[in-house]
């Protein structure tokens, strides 16, 4: 697949010898999701950080199967390659930790060590995917909807009342968060909805299982449904590690950035 399919909007800082993190954000998100992290990391890594599809200022340029999972991650790799990245850490969030798990599995050589935040190797059974599809377009009829500012912004406060979000709502930085969410476009998230949803990627759960690279889990302890995906994930991958961090939902880098940086550097650099 060419690169020509993607015009990936994208930010590249590097600093000479250290080891380099290829971040990537959830649904909603955009190149701005890790920006206090990747402050209290900068004085250890370097660090690529990208829109993916249906987000901030990327842009896709043939057809909206170029919006799934598969094809995201060929475009996140002929990035690496066009950028001379042999192999770098890898951090996804939500979606992102969706996708990050993929790249794992596909193009494990290209990542050393990898942290999944609030994520899932998606759906085991037909039925589940079915009804989360189902569920899902529920969801973008109403982003469809939402293209005025004013109903994208009611859109994300609904959004953010979910139980796995605890009391994010409260947190002194969510008006910053809404700021940046406002910034993606209401029809191109409905693309990223339909195509890389949960429904729509490919179940990672038996191949999770065949993982050899090391995974550090995270989950929020406010978030107990992904602390018990994330529980299961660690039963089946002898190399995954979980890590269940305190004072946090879903969101764990904004809720606790501190401790979601401690814990993320300590992972990375370990050499034992």
């Amino acid at each position: 697949m060419s690169i020509k399919a993607y015009n990936l909007h994208y930010s590249l800082m590097k600093t000479p010898n250290k080891p380099l993190i290829l971040f990537l954000h959830g649904f909603m998100g955009n190149i701005n999701e890790f920006d206090e992290a990747i402050e209290l990391l900068s004085g250890k890594f370097s660090f690529l950080i990208v829109d993916l599809p249906g987000h901030g200022k990327t842009q896709v340029l043939c057809g909206d199967e170029y919006y799934a999972m598969e094809n995201t991650a060929h475009a996140l790799i002929n990035l690496l390659d066009e950028l001379k990245i042999t192999h770098c850490f890898l951090i996804g969030y939500s979606m992102g930790g969706r996708l990050a798990l993929y790249l794992t599995i596909h193009f494990s050589k290209r990542f050393t060590k990898v942290v999944l935040e609030s994520a899932s190797p998606g759906l085991a059974t037909e039925i589940e995917r079915l009804e989360r599809v189902k569920h899902d377009a529920q969801i973008a009829r109403k982003l469809a909807r939402s293209v005025a500012k004013e109903d994208f912004a009611n859109f994300l406060l609904n959004w953010y009342k979910q139980p796995m979000f605890g009391s994010i709502k409260n947190h002194p930085k969510f008006d910053i968060m809404l700021k940046n969410r406002l910034k993606n476009h209401p029809l191109e998230l409905t693309k990223s909805l339909q195509f890389i949803g949960i429904g729509n990627q490919p179940s990672l759960w038996k191949e999770l299982k065949a993982n050899t690279q090391p995974i550090l889990l995270l989950a929020g302890e406010y978030d107990k449904k992904f602390i018990d995906i994330n529980t299961e994930m660690a039963k089946i991958c002898k190399h995954a590690q979980l890590k269940v961090v305190k004072h946090a939902g879903h969101n764990i880098h904004l809720e606790n950035t501190e401790e979601f940086v401690r814990t993320v550097q300590e992972f990375l650099i370990d050499e034992t």
